[in-house]
């Protein structure tokens, strides 16, 4: 019961700064996973599983205030989950120790990125709607779904980032698309390629998913409650943290 318990509050803290921030629910739950027993192939696995949840609570929330696009949703999803799949498999095949420090001085490039530029994602700006910026913006999307299926957390971060820096959005809808595309369709993806190469713990999955979807509907009624430039903040400190705890790992 302790330990179900000890899970239960870990992915509840993890995933509500998940999900108001636009991603990094990795930063605590997957080290956690692995301090308590876990190896990292099986860690990965559970991880990926328990942040479905988080998609599915950000997801309920998300959906009462509308404003998704379809074009964006098709386009992360085409996009992305090729991605997902081909990182799934490296990860298995490829050492990823230097691949975790690069991730981790990128990651806090992009908090230092957003830091520097103070109106970025404050308000919508359409950008890059045309037929090569669509091409350009799927490109990207495919590259971070690669390392979304590969590496261990803050993939969440770049598709937030992306949305705002290269297509316009603001905050509030890119780490809506992120929460609910992200966290429900890649990470489910990535999931299942996982558990089928790796395994699951499944004794742990039931504290974890409840965790995750109260953490994602909590924080993602923050960051519709807080708006923009709490979220960006938010966005900043916590690309920060997993960038240093991936490079520190």
């Amino acid at each position: 019961m302790f330990e179900q318990l000890l899970l239960f509050a870990i992915s509840l803290i993890a995933n509500l700064f998940s999900a108001f921030s636009g991603g990094g629910a990795g930063l605590i739950q997957l080290p956690a996973l692995i301090f308590l027993g876990l190896a990292f192939p099986v860690a990965l696995a559970t991880h990926k599983v328990a942040s479905v949840a988080l998609g599915i609570g950000a997801t309920l929330r998300h959906l009462r205030e509308g404003g998704l696009q379809g074009r964006f949703v098709a386009l992360m999803l085409a996009a992305g989950l090729p991605g997902v799949i081909a990182g799934a498999h490296l990860i298995l095949e490829v050492p990823d120790r230097l691949a975790e420090i690069a991730l981790g001085a990128l990651t806090m490039s992009l908090g230092l990125y957003s830091w520097r530029k103070p109106s970025l994602g404050l308000q919508a700006q359409a950008h890059h709607r045309d037929r090569a910026g669509i091409l350009t913006g799927a490109l990207g999307l495919f590259l971070i779904g690669v390392l979304n299926g590969s590496l261990t957390s803050g993939t969440g971060l770049f598709v937030t980032l992306w949305l705002v820096r290269w297509f316009g959005l603001d905050y509030r809808q890119a780490v809506a698309y992120t929460l609910i595309l992200v966290g429900l369709f890649w990470n489910g993806t990535g999931a299942l390629v996982l558990g089928l190469l790796s395994e699951i713990h499944w004794a742990w999955l039931p504290a974890l998913l409840v965790g995750s979807l109260a953490g994602g509907y909590a924080g993602a009624h923050l960051a519709i409650r807080h708006g923009n430039r709490a979220i960006k903040r938010a966005y900043e400190l916590i690309t920060l943290l997993v960038g240093a705890a991936l490079i520190i790992h």
